[in-house]
């Protein structure tokens, strides 16, 4: 028969067995407070049977007596180790490793980096400050300290966030889902959550890596498993931000239905709100202009001359001769900035482009047609305000009706240049005016309908936006809202805040989200309707910024990266508000020299 492994049983220490036996938990090992003896196993008829050695003398304790003398025991039993505790460093040696190993977490460097900061620290003490030498070289910056510094760095923060997440009155997930180097699905977490007195904390909650499958089961199990580990109030939970792909938002069982579900059965007056993250959309919209005859020709060109060593090579080569400086980028439709920039270095050195694929023999037909180069120059303009509007829209700690502004000033912008268009008038299009003529009428009648349809897909694709715009209107300007068109329950005091004239001159001077934190408990309906709103997330930008920080760390040289490792380097280096209490750490730690001499 296969032999049983006594620690693959997953036996833990009970705290039960503190008061009914008298042991404690050192070391992951139940020690004897009495008699300082350790159990072999985790096991309760073990430490029992060790009790009972004791039991005739130390039953007689009961009730607060019994864990008066627990806790006179646990304390003496701490002096005992600590008298055996040989320190070798100082607390400022421990604190100054707890510092620099979450610089090395926060700018993504690897564990092994901490020999080498140390190496450079005590030679620069050699040189700056010899009798301080050996201070530097007391440092403990091995890579197993480091990475265990990084651990408890994030133990730390986890600890802090789930304290935080106890005051939540609402709070909001944005969810994301990425593949790092070696083919692991990683689901991506953050949570948005604004406590009683309406401080907004926007965290970094887990990297959650699926091994096998991504359907929206296995999503959605991930999803709750990490929040129950953060042990969120269901009930309070507002909105979820998501990618919109066919497994988050499905009908019938996507993982949007399925939170939904779950939340109305916590709180059935809940509503639950969903959204497409907003940088995704715009970019989707971006791609119904359908100008295929403009971007295989440049994608094509661009190609050939960035592909190969040599091409690019006399390119640049080219460009010098022309004392010009920028060359052309790659595109990629990942990047949503990417096919602005393309386009608009391409129709800058559309001259240069011309005359070197000609020398190369592969002419650029279209770069001779005037329809075609207006066409670009159209296109041109247009990725431009789209990236300029993407620009506008990303970013952390955003309140979401800063992204319904943006969104509806574009809307708005799109309707004029529409009639501008139409008009013959490229007033708002500098690419395209440079190489319009007057009698381009046909041209500019084409140029509208596109804007016209980049509106129509606006409108199709934020709609959750305008199901919204009552609770955003009142949440952003309160004082000229109109009572009878509020929820009954937020009208009577809506009017003892609009007859406020301190509260009135507040909103005056300080942003919207600030001004909320000024209500207090005078306006608990109006502090619960802002709470929602200030939770809500907007865009899975987070998730996409903390993919990329994972893509730097878990690259091909780092590979065999741990998912605990990597969750620890995430936590410290997307941590925003949430600071690691490294005092509190240094005193659970005592100094330990690095095992390699200098």
């Amino acid at each position: 028969s296969k032999k049983r492994k006594i620690d693959l049983e997953g036996r833990m220490f009970q705290e039960k067995w503190k008061e009914t036996y008298f042991f404690c938990e050192v070391n992951g090992r139940p020690v004897c407070l009495i008699c300082s003896q350790a159990v072999a196993v985790q096991k309760e008829y073990n430490i029992k049977r060790h009790y009972e050695i004791h039991a005739e003398k130390y039953d007689k304790y009961t009730g607060q007596l019994r864990t008066e003398k627990v806790n006179n025991l646990a304390l003496a039993l701490k002096k005992k180790q600590s008298m055996f505790t040989k320190r070798t460093g100082t607390d400022e040696a421990v604190k100054a490793s707890y510092l620099i190993a979450n610089e090395i977490a926060a700018a993504s460097k690897p564990f092994s980096e901490g020999e080498f900061v140390k190496k450079c620290m005590v030679k620069a003490a050699e040189l700056v400050c010899p009798e301080k030498k050996q201070a530097f070289a007391s440092i403990s910056l091995s890579r197993n300290t480091v990475a265990e510094r990084i651990e408890d760095l994030a133990g730390d923060l986890n600890r802090q966030l789930k304290d935080k997440v106890k005051s939540f009155i609402a709070f909001s997930i944005a969810l994301d889902e990425s593949t790092d180097i070696n083919d692991v699905a990683q689901l991506g977490l953050f949570i948005r959550g604004v406590d009683g007195s309406l401080n907004i904390t926007e965290e970094f909650v887990e990297l959650v890596p699926m091994t096998d499958r991504t359907t929206s089961n296995d999503i959605y199990s991930s999803l709750i498993g990490a929040l129950d580990r953060l042990e969120v109030d269901w009930s309070r939970a507002v909105s979820v931000a998501t990618d919109g792909a066919p497994c988050m938002v499905g009908k019938k069982a996507g993982v949007v239905t399925k939170l939904k579900e779950k939340i109305q059965k916590e709180n059935p007056t809940q509503e639950f709100w969903n959204f497409h993250c907003i940088l995704h959309q715009e970019a989707l919209c971006g791609k119904t202009l359908k100008m295929d005859n403009i971007m295989d020709v440049v994608i094509k060109t661009v190609n050939f001359i960035r592909a190969k060593g040599l091409n690019h090579r006399q390119f640049e080569a080219f460009l010098s001769e022309k004392t010009i400086s920028h060359s052309l980028p790659y595109h990629t439709e990942v990047r949503w900035l990417s096919s602005g920039a393309v386009l608009k270095r391409f129709f800058q050195l559309r001259a240069e482009i011309s005359q070197f694929m000609k020398d190369k023999g592969k002419p650029v037909t279209a770069l001779d047609e005037p329809q075609w180069v207006r066409d670009l120059a159209f296109m041109v303009d247009v990725t431009e305000h789209l990236n300029v509007l993407n620009t506008k829209i990303q970013g952390r700690n955003k309140v979401v009706t800063e992204y319904y502004d943006c969104i509806r000033a574009f809307e708005m912008k799109l309707d004029l240049w529409a009639t501008q268009l139409s008009q013959g008038n490229p007033a708002h299009f500098p690419t395209l005016k440079s190489v319009h003529t007057a009698h381009d009428k046909d041209n500019m009648d084409k140029y509208k309908e596109k804007i016209l349809g980049l509106q129509n897909e606006f409108q199709h694709r934020f709609q959750v936006f305008s199901e919204l715009e009552k609770e955003f209107s009142l949440f952003r300007s309160p004082f000229t809202a109109s009572a009878t068109d509020v929820p009954e329950e937020l009208q009577l005091e809506l009017i003892e805040l609009q007859c406020n004239t301190s509260l009135k001159d507040k909103f005056a001077m300080v942003t919207v989200d600030i001004f909320y934190q000024h209500l207090g408990p005078t306006f608990p309906k109006m502090t619960g309707f802002a709470s929602k709103i200030l939770s809500m997330f907007g865009t899975t930008y987070l998730c996409e910024q903390a993919f990329s920080v994972m893509n730097i760390n878990k690259s091909n040289l780092r590979s065999r990266l741990t998912h605990r490792h990597l969750n620890d380097i995430m936590r410290v280096a997307t941590a925003q508000k949430l600071v690691a209490d490294v005092d509190a750490l240094v005193e659970e730690k005592r100094c330990q020299v690095s095992g390699r001499r200098n």
